[in-house]
C-alpha cells in the first residue's frame, strides 16, 4: 500500500479527532496537551534555525550593489503590501471574533492579556528589544528583535574578518551543517502534527462542540483571499504596468511550477522549475539566479501576508484590539520572522509560532490552527513561488531589459 504523505496523516488526525472528541467531551482535554507540546517543540527549533540562517546568508552571499539595491527595492515593496493587504482583510472581515467563543478566557483574562500585549509591542519596548540583555535571553524569550540582531552583528564581523583575509571557510561550513541539522530536526518534529492535531481537535470538540470549525473555516478562507489577491492584483500590476509583459504569457509559463508548488508544499523544491519557466520568459540568468535562489531569503509574500493576518485573528479570538502603532509593530515583526524560513516544511506556522512569542500574543491557539494549516501551507508556496519569478523579472526589467516575443523564443543570450 502506499505510504501516507504528511498532508493525508494531518486530515486522518482531524477526522480521527471529531468523534473522540464527541464522545469522550470534557474527558478529552487531556489529549490537547499533545498539541502544546509539538508547539513548544518547534519554538524551541525555530529560533536556533533563523539564527544560522542569517549568519549564513550574511557570510556566503556576495551580490553587486546596483543588483542588490534592485533586488531589496522590490522585495520591499511586495512585502509591504503583502503586510497590508493581511492587516486589511482581519480588520475589515474580522475572522477571529468567530473563534472568540472557543477562546476561554473572561473579563480578567482579556485585560491582563491586553496588558502584557501593550508592553511587549509598545515603541519603548519595541525599541529597547533590540539589543537583548544576554546571549541566551533571546532563545529563552523566543524573541525576533534581539535574536535578528545578534546574528547580523555575528555574521557581520566574520564577513568582516572573511574580507580582510581571515580564513572563515571552517565556520561557514559549521554554520551551514547546524542549519541544517535544525531543518532536519524540524522536519522531525512536524512528523508529529497529525498527532497533535488528533488530540487538538478532540480536546477543542470535546470542550466547545463543532462551534471552533466556524471560526476555523472563517480563518482559512480569509487566508485564501489574502494569498489570491496578493498575485492578481500586485504581481499583474507590475507585469502590465511596468514590465509589460502579456499576462496570459506569464501565466502560460508560470503554470508548471504553480501546480507543483500546490502539491509540492515547498518554493525550494520547485525551484528548478522555476528557473526553467524563467529562462522560457527570456530572463537573464544573472536576474533568475539573484532573484529566485539568492533572493529567497528576502522574498516570501505568502508567509508574511499569511503571518500578518493570523496575528490578528489571534488577537481578536482572544478579544484583544490591537492600536494601529501595534499591529505595525507585529507586521514589523511579520517581517523579520520570515527572513530565510522559506523551504522548511510548514515554514509560515514556524515562523508564526515565533511572531506570536515576540509579540506578547499566547500561542495556545496554535494547535488549532495546525489542523487547517496544510491548506494554507500550500498557498503560501505557490504565493512564494510567483514571488520568485516577480522579482527575477523586476531586476531584469530594472536593468533595461524588455521582454519581447523573440525573447521567449530565442532564451537568454
Amino acid at each position: 500500500m502506499r505510504k501516507t504523505g504528511l498532508t493525508g496523516r494531518i486530515v486522518l488526525g482531524l477526522v480521527a479527532g471529531l468523534p473522540v472528541g464527541l464522545y469522550l467531551g470534557a474527558d478529552a482535554a487531556i489529549l490537547g496537551e499533545i498539541g502544546k507540546v509539538v508547539i513548544q517543540a518547534i519554538k524551541l527549533a525555530a529560533a536556533p534555525l533563523l539564527m544560522f540562517t542569517i549568519i549564513g546568508a550574511v557570510l556566503t552571499t556576495s551580490v553587486g550593489a546596483k543588483d542588490g539595491a534592485r533586488m531589496s527595492f522590490f522585495c520591499a515593496v511586495n512585502a509591504v503590501i503583502a503586510l497590508a493587504i493581511g492587516l486589511l482583510l482581519s480588520n475589515l472581515l474580522k475572522p477571529g471574533l468567530h473563534l472568540a467563543a472557543a477562546a476561554g478566557y473572561g473579563a480578567n483574562g482579556e485585560a491582563a492579556l491586553a496588558a502584557a500585549v501593550g508592553n511587549k509591542i509598545g515603541l519603548a519596548s519595541f525599541l529597547g528589544n533590540f539589543v537583548p540583555p544576554s546571549l541566551v535571553q533571546p532563545f529563552a524569550d523566543n524573541a525576533i528583535f534581539p535574536l535578528v540582531v545578534m546574528s547580523l552583528a555575528l555574521g557581520l564581523a566574520l564577513r568582516k574578518l572573511k574580507d580582510q583575509g581571515e580564513s572563515v571557510e571552517s565556520i561557514g561550513k559549521g554554520v551551514a551543517v547546524l542549519r541544517r541539522a535544525m531543518e532536519i530536526l524540524l522536519s522531525w518534529i512536524i512528523q508529529a502534527a497529525p498527532l497533535a492535531v488528533f488530540g487538538v481537535v478532540a480536546s477543542s470538540i470535546g470542550k466547545y462542540g463543532l462551534s471552533p470549525l466556524k471560526g476555523l473555516a472563517a480563518y482559512v478562507c480569509v487566508g485564501l483571499l489574502g494569498l489570491i489577491l496578493h498575485p492578481l492584483i500586485v504581481y499583474q500590476g507590475w507585469l502590465v504596468a511596468y514590465v509589460r509583459l502579456p499576462l496570459g504569457r506569464f501565466w502560460r509559463e508560470a503554470r508548471e511550477p504553480v501546480i507543483y508548488a500546490a502539491g509540492a508544499n515547498s518554493s525550494l523544491a520547485t525551484l528548478p522549475l522555476t528557473l526553467k519557466a524563467l529562462d522560457n520568459l527570456g530572463v537573464s540568468k544573472t536576474a533568475s539566479t539573484l532573484g529566485a535562489c539568492v533572493g529567497t531569503n528576502l522574498n516570501n509574500d505568502g508567509i508574511i501576508l499569511y503571518e500578518a493576518m493570523a496575528v490578528l485573528f489571534v488577537a481578536q479570538a482572544h478579544g484583544l484590539h490591537l492600536s494601529f502603532a501595534q499591529q505595525l509593530s507585529a507586521a514589523f515583526s511579520c517581517l523579520i520572522a520570515a527572513m530565510g524560513i522559506a523551504g522548511v516544511p510548514e515554514a509560515g506556522f514556524i515562523s508564526l509560532s515565533l511572531v506570536l512569542g515576540t509579540v506578547g500574543l499566547p500561542v495556545e491557539l496554535l494547535p488549532l490552527l495546525l489542523t487547517v494549516d496544510w491548506i494554507l501551507a500550500r498557498a503560501r508556496s505557490v504565493v512564494n513561488v510567483l514571488g520568485d519569478m516577480m522579482i527575477s523579472i523586476l531586476i531584469d526589467r530594472a536593468a533595461g531589459r524588455r521582454f519581447t516575443e523573440r525573447a521567449a523564443v530565442s532564451g537568454n543570450s
